[in-house]
């Protein structure tokens, strides 16, 4: 069974920005304060049935994954997480910059980067490995749930390593949108998105924080319990 509170390592938007305000309030959940947020009032319209387009991602918050959730190993606190996040973020390292899109992603809708970085694939490999000495190790419940039947063998070999099979060469960089949509409603919903993103005119994105996240129970939302800023360097 899932040990509670669970812990997770996310790329968030510095809150009040475009990125934090479009994201937060498509998702109607405010991660940084744990409010709910009003939809915009032109997405319930052109599409009714949002709230629940929405619910698997709103439990989330408006996030990038660099560190998938984990129950801390025995013996290990939250004090002690919030201090190696600390001094992660100590350690000088380019600054990710990229442009991003909205597009499909899967049968779900998510802002993503046109073209990945490399150095942004290297921060997510860092912030596996660093953090995963706080990882206590996966329940039979917990594997389950990744459908094992249905990974790669490196995917399942990074499950097996890391507890999540997306990290290292499958890592893909997504701020989720929606939860997953039937191929019609993916042709009618991604156009929407498309459009309101467009209006928010970002040119870029600077994966320039990582964020600590905690859900306290299974029907809890995950919140942020501390930002941190990356300290950058010139890239090599």
């Amino acid at each position: 069974m899932t040990q509670y509170p669970r812990h997770a390592i996310y790329y968030a938007p510095a809150p009040g920005s475009d990125l934090d305000r479009f994201g937060s309030h498509l998702l109607g959940y405010d991660a940084h304060s744990g409010a709910s947020l009003p939809f915009p009032e032109a997405i319930t319209q052109a599409v009714p049935d949002w709230f629940e387009l929405t619910r698997d991602p709103r439990k989330y918050g408006f996030h990038a994954t660099l560190k998938a959730p984990l129950s801390l190993a025995p013996g290990r606190t939250e004090a002690e997480l919030l201090a190696a996040c600390e001094t992660f973020c100590t350690t000088a390292r380019p600054i990710p910059v990229f442009k991003p899109v909205v597009s499909l992603i899967g049968d779900f809708i998510a802002v993503v980067p046109e073209t990945l970085p490399d150095v942004l694939r290297a921060l997510a490999a860092d912030c596996v490995r660093a953090f995963d000495g706080f990882r206590a190790p996966l329940t039979a419940e917990d594997r389950s749930r990744r459908n094992p039947s249905r990974l790669t063998p490196r995917q399942l070999d990074h499950l097996d390593r890391w507890g999540y099979p997306y990290v290292m060469e499958d890592f893909q960089f997504h701020m989720t949108l929606t939860g997953r949509l039937a191929a019609d409603r993916q042709s009618a919903i991604l156009p929407i998105l498309q459009r309101r993103f467009a209006e928010i005119d970002l040119a870029a994105i600077a994966v320039d924080s990582i964020a600590l996240f905690r859900q306290d129970s299974a029907d809890a939302r995950f919140r942020i319990v501390r930002r941190y800023a990356l300290t950058g360097r010139a890239a090599e």
